[in-house]
């Protein structure tokens, strides 16, 4: 009897392997631009309503900022990168992806140093990030940062993760509207794409953090603004102090590895929103 319940447990085991390869291989995709494999199974259909709510609930709650100026100045630059990633989305088969996004850009009354972007082009900047902006440019290297999240389906990948794990369907639990009605799960979703932490921009893990730095790079360019303003971001971020872990016990790059990372990626960025603008032209 016993050795006939070790069968079961063992065959039970690799049969739960088995599908959990099944479905990292089935929901392996990636990551146009950076080539970087991923795995995913929380879909638009899935993810977006649930963004698009928790958004409007989020501006329902806060305070939009009162200067005029610099709330103008953040959409213009969120549409011009906006319009930049669509184009570059409609020039290389995503048209059915581009037609999912509802672009929004606000401005928040808000201390904390932040910006975040939710599936679907919602966009938030806070007041206290425009003095590490600084510039028009320094807005457009957040933005493009904060986009590439976003279009690098980011938070639906660290949720993917966390169903694997959690042995849970988040996927479901979307499809189910079961976010939207309990106030812990809204919490678990806007904390899958950085809504809400005390510091911008070093949200995600480390990965997801180089590869938006890089994306929103070419974003920004292909936009026409200047990307060496990226780099001087980071330096601006550096000098506002604060005591950071050594990278290797850190979940995101250093200040230092990403002003070196972003100089030394600028030329094949330039290069590469040369491309994909070339690209968009033909179409």
């Amino acid at each position: 009897m016993k050795m006939k319940t070790t069968i079961k447990k063992i065959l039970n085991k690799q049969f739960l392997a088995i599908a959990i390869i099944s479905v990292l291989l089935y929901n392996c995709s990636t990551v146009p631009i950076s080539g970087r494999k991923r795995v995913n199974f929380v879909s638009d259909a899935q993810v977006l309503p649930t963004s698009f709510a928790q958004y409007t609930g989020f501006l329902a709650q806060h305070k939009l900022s009162k200067d005029a100026a610099k709330t103008a100045q953040v959409k213009e630059v969120g549409s011009r990168i906006s319009k930049a990633v669509d184009r570059y989305m409609r020039a290389n088969g995503m048209e059915s992806e581009a037609n999912n996004y509802r672009w929004e850009f606000n401005l928040v009354e808000d201390k904390t140093v932040n910006a975040w972007c939710m599936p679907g082009g919602k966009v938030v900047f806070y007041t206290g990030i425009l003095p590490i902006a600084k510039n028009e440019n320094g807005i457009a290297a957040i933005m493009g940062h904060e986009i590439a999240h976003a279009f690098a389906k980011h938070g639906q990948e660290r949720m993917s993760q966390g169903a694997l794990a959690q042995g849970a369907s988040l996927a479901a639990m979307l499809a189910s509207g079961a976010v939207s009605k309990d106030p812990a799960k809204q919490q678990l979703f806007l904390q899958a794409f950085g809504v809400g932490t005390q510091l911008g921009m070093l949200k995600f893990s480390r990965t997801h953090e180089s590869e938006a730095d890089k994306l929103g790079l070419v974003f920004m360019l292909m936009a026409g603004y200047d990307g060496a303003e990226a780099a001087k971001v980071w330096v601006r971020m550096s000098a506002m102090g604060g005591q950071q872990p050594p990278e290797f016990m850190s979940t995101h790059p250093s200040h230092e590895r990403r002003i070196q990372d972003l100089t030394e990626f600028l030329p094949k960025a330039r290069v590469y929103a040369k491309k994909y603008n070339a690209q968009a032209r033909k179409k």
